[in-house]
């Protein structure tokens, strides 16, 4: 055999198995119905709020019943705490 023939037949060899190693296998099994899906991991888990002074709910209140949003109510309810928190503390004689 010649060097050109074996060149050839080795060429001929790979082109073959290449396309066994490129073939499309058989699709995987699919999951069983019964079973649950898999739970999306929680991103970001916030603690648990604590619970709202009742200052705190009156300023709500009180900003909801003007129509207050946004920065005005922000700041309004800032107010609102603020003077809330002065008027709980006991005076010093």
């Amino acid at each position: 055999m010649s060097i050109k023939s074996m060149t050839l037949a080795a060429a001929a060899a790979l082109v073959l198995s290449a396309g066994a190693a490129f073939a499309q296998g058989t699709a995987p099994a699919a999951p069983a119905t019964t079973a649950k899906p898999a739970a999306k991991p929680a991103a970001k888990t916030k603690a648990p709020a604590a619970p709202r002074s009742a200052e705190s709910l009156k300023c709500s209140a009180d900003a909801d019943a003007k129509g207050l949003k946004g920065k005005e109510r922000k700041k309004f309810r800032s107010k609102c705490m603020s003077d809330a928190k002065k008027a709980a503390k006991p005076k010093a004689s």
